[in-house]
């Protein structure tokens, strides 16, 4: 991510092409291919000379990013995302396989782990 004058050189070289795409060809990228444009902004700012209060705490007042919400809802074509900030915080890894099963009663979702199938040989 460019910062100070080269950020404000580059972002002046690319003034013909959409905020995404000037954020973008800035370095202003996350690891998902977001564009990070609050960081984007706010380094612009810097770079102009202005000071801004650290958003948040935490150490340095260095942002944390997005955050878990702990909520979620239906998409459009009906499915449910979890997302990966809770399979995280489960400790869940990429393959893992579940047996879902509905609680009406409580209006509860429950994901069951499946045994391994060596272990089931």
């Amino acid at each position: 991510m460019l910062v100070g004058k080269e950020l404000l050189d580059k972002a002046r070289s690319l003034s013909n092409r959409r905020e995404d795409e000037i954020a973008r060809g800035c370095g202003y990228v996350g690891p998902s291919g977001r564009v990070l444009r609050k960081s984007f902004y706010r380094a612009l700012v810097e770079a102009k000379g202005y000071k801004l209060p650290s958003s948040g705490g935490g150490s340095g007042g260095a942002s944390r990013g997005r955050q878990a919400e702990f909520r979620t809802r239906v998409h459009g074509n009906g499915n449910l995302l979890i997302g990966h900030a809770y399979t995280k915080r489960l400790g869940l890894e990429p393959g893992q396989e579940f047996r879902i099963e509905i609680r009406k009663e409580s209006g509860s979702i429950w994901l069951l782990p499946l045994e391994d199938k060596k272990t089931e040989e």
